[in-house]
């Protein structure tokens, strides 16, 4: 009786750290929720706000009790907003289908052919992540500047379609597939594409879909590189139009015009996010697992 009595005062304070343990956490998490998600609130309420209203605030208010849509009609009206968004996409469509075809052809030759020096060559291919992005950023733009393909879509594309991260990740889940199954493959007389196009990419689909989820977000969120090789608007991107919205005075003074913009910028990605987050969480579980 008096184990019994014992092990219930045990179990019950063993639940009340659990508790206070639980409480401390998603207090904790709740907070930093908050700390996050307050930007995006704040940049959603400006643009909300009227001109007016934003300009007659002497304090800062958390919230407003007359929304309005004109900033949107504005962000559009007042900057060539929409040809920004149709270069992005087409930037953001073309670099990611021809880097998904480059990186997936590669992974497939380091993870599966075999040819001399390939362990060798592999090592100096994953080097390359040791050279800082600003000096690729300059033989990149001195190699599209010689070629005469500044303010172009093929000199926003070309230096964008291959990456030696996704290469890596990539070939170590095509590594995962067994050895037997290309061996069967083989025996049958499939060949090595169609071997790729048939097991390995059906089976490393996760992996396939978070890379290019990532790419889109990275194009949508390219900067410097866009800024660096085009200085004509009808060659601008999202990010370049916000950049040229602040210059040219209207972000400047228009700041819920502004913010409305952004809003409107970030929408996609956020969306995009939310749909496929389970797809990009089991992609990047599946390239850390081995076996």
């Amino acid at each position: 009786m008096d184990n019994n009595l014992e092990y219930n005062k045990i179990e019950r304070s063993a639940k009340i750290r659990k508790r206070i343990r639980n409480t401390i956490i998603y207090t904790f998490l709740a907070l930093w929720a908050v700390v996050v998600l307050f930007p995006f609130y704040w940049m959603i309420l400006t643009s909300v706000k009227s001109y007016g209203s934003y300009n007659a605030e002497n304090v800062p208010s958390f919230f407003t009790l007359s929304p309005t849509l004109q900033n949107y009609v504005d962000a559009f009206t007042s900057v060539s907003l929409g040809q920004y968004f149709l270069n992005t996409f087409i930037f953001t469509v073309i670099t990611t289908a021809v880097m998904v075809i480059v990186i997936t052809l590669a992974a497939f030759a380091f993870a599966r052919l075999n040819f001399r020096g390939k362990n060798i060559l592999f090592t100096l291919f994953l080097s390359l992540m040791m050279i800082p992005n600003e000096l690729v950023i300059i033989t990149n733009f001195t190699t599209i500047t010689n070629m005469d393909m500044r303010n172009t879509f093929a000199g926003l594309i070309l230096p964008s379609i291959m990456s030696v991260f996704y290469v890596y990740l990539l070939k170590e889940n095509f590594a995962q597939v067994p050895d037997e199954l290309y061996y069967a493959a083989k025996v049958d007389g499939t060949s090595d594409l169609k071997y790729l196009v048939k097991v390995m990419i059906p089976i490393c689909k996760p992996t396939l879909i978070t890379v290019t989820i990532l790419k889109v977000i990275e194009c949508w969120n390219s900067y410097v590189w866009p800024r660096l090789i085009t200085d004509e608007e009808a060659y601008y991107l999202v990010s370049n139009g916000i950049q040229e919205i602040r210059e040219n005075g209207f972000g400047r003074e228009n700041i819920p015009a502004m913010m409305a913009a952004v809003v409107v910028i970030s929408l996609p990605l956020i969306v995009l996010f939310l749909i496929f987050r389970k797809k990009i969480m089991a992609g990047v579980a599946r390239g850390g697992m081995k076996g």
